[in-house]
């Protein structure tokens, strides 16, 4: 049997698996999965662990080669991180973590100075303190940045390591904050008021092209290496089955929860701007219209705390014991106090004391906030997409590993009133996979590749209480 890999890489573990088409169905199967982290270097910036991913995923091929024939992989990783090469193609120092510190005040200086309508109506990309953008901008005067040759996304990074082919997928160059939403080509002009380089951008291409072949990998070379949506969002919305009709919406939850519609074309006006909602290159000429919103990050750093402290707690346990709970306190997800590592419940204890709501007291509380927090976030967003799309959403579907959180889906479904769809918790991987299909011809397009994944799933429905 013939296989497609795919590398689906998160912001805290990453995996491989293999998918086929068996009798009419998709069929994966993971054959390696591995956890990472960013961890402070010498120099006390937030770096990942770049030698270990890339090691991970060969493991990760090999493996997946004793399954049979691998005609294909395809690479996708979370946004707005990169690396940088030298002119002789060697990786200049490790790739910083997008939580680092030196992006701080960035954001709200760069807007002041070049005008948030301005960097909007050009870009349609949300502001959020991470964007490439400001990454680069703060690297402006570095040595890294002054030496280096060539700038790559870490999907095309990955790419580069096993193929040796230097180019930027679409949809993850157009979450930096620097390609223009409406030509979908890097935005020369704000590149050069932002002091970066031009000669550091790579061409573009496209989800469903070859990129090349790996070589000098022993037993993985001449694996073909296939561009997915390499923004790991992309691929995810690739893998949900929307209606047709354009009125459904998703929310891919994750670490990060993004809740958005599929869309012909980027909406970059006043009221999007007013809303921050961010206009992403999709699969097949796509546009992911979404509002990012804090994930299940907020209950993963919790649960890293509360180990810390000598408490063994897993996110199965207190999502059981948190359905037991009313609902009592209220969140800004989006808070920025959350956004970087550290003591979550110490933070949430915070943001309620200041806000004159009862204090969380048991980790079951806690999460019990935090799932009610984010129900809210999800039907906050959603509404700000209907009135900027002008659009009438008639259903949501949940995907990622999110998904499986029953007690989060009907409090999502509560507070929208709209009926959701949960599932595929491997949305990402699928479509990832399909967009590999589409190109080896084993589909034709997008939509047969989305029937092909309805058709192969269960999914769950949870209608409003």
């Amino acid at each position: 049997m013939k296989f497609c890999a795919a590398i689906d890489l998160g912001a805290s573990s990453g995996r491989i698996a293999v998918g086929s088409l068996d009798s009419g169905s998709l069929v994966i199967q993971e054959v390696h999965r591995f956890k990472h982290e960013a961890k402070a270097s010498e120099d006390g910036g937030l770096r990942w662990e770049w030698a270990k991913i890339v090691d991970e995923v060969k493991t990760g091929l090999l493996k997946a080669q004793e399954f049979g024939e691998i005609i294909s992989i395809g690479i996708d990783t979370w946004a707005v991180d990169y690396g940088l090469l030298d002119a002789q193609g060697n990786l200049i120092e490790e790739p910083y973590c997008y939580r680092d510190s030196r992006t701080d005040g960035l954001m709200q200086s760069i807007s002041d100075s070049l005008g948030a309508e301005w960097i909007y109506q050009r870009t349609g990309i949300q502001f959020i303190f991470f964007n490439t953008a400001y990454q680069l901008h703060a690297a402006r005067n570095t040595a890294a940045l002054k030496g280096a040759a060539t700038f790559l996304m870490l999907p095309d990074l990955l790419n580069y390591a096993l193929s040796g082919v230097q180019s930027n997928d679409i949809t993850n160059a157009s979450s930096t904050q620097l390609l223009n939403a409406h030509s979908q080509e890097w935005d020369w002009e704000l590149i050069d008021k932002l002091e970066i380089p031009r000669s550091i951008f790579p061409a573009l291409h496209k989800p469903g092209i070859k990129i090349g072949n790996i070589k000098g990998h022993g037993k993985l070379d001449g694996l073909s290496v296939v561009a997915v949506g390499s923004h790991d969002t992309a691929s995810a919305v690739a893998g949900v089955p929307l209606l047709s009709s354009k009125d459904s919406a998703y929310i891919s939850s994750g670490t990060w929860s993004l809740i958005g519609l599929e869309l012909d074309k980027p909406i970059t006006n006043a009221k999007a701007l007013s809303y921050n909602i961010t206009n992403e290159a999709g699969v097949a000429d796509r546009i992911r219209f979404i509002k990012n919103v804090s994930g299940m990050w907020l209950l993963e750093e919790s649960l890293r705390y509360w180990n810390s402290q000598g408490l063994t707690l897993t996110a199965a346990d207190l999502t059981q014991d948190a359905r037991q709970l009313p609902r009592e306190q209220i969140i800004n997800t989006n808070d920025p106090r959350f956004a970087k590592p550290g003591a979550m419940p110490e933070r949430i204890a915070a943001y309620c004391r200041e806000t004159n709501q009862k204090v969380p007291d048991t980790p079951a509380e806690f999460a019990r906030c935090i799932f009610d927090s984010l129900s809210d976030a999800y039907a906050q967003s959603l509404r700000e997409l209907e009135d900027a799309a002008n659009v009438k959403v008639k259903e949501i579907n949940i995907i990622g590993g999110g998904s499986s959180n029953d007690l989060l889906n009907q409090l999502t479904a509560d507070v929208t009133g709209l009926p959701v769809i949960a599932g595929p918790a491997e949305a990402t991987v699928m479509g990832n996979l399909i967009i590999q299909m589409i190109s080896a011809g084993w589909i034709a397009n997008l939509e047969e590749g989305r029937k092909l994944i309805a058709e192969s799933i269960k999914r769950k429905e949870f209608q409003p209480k």
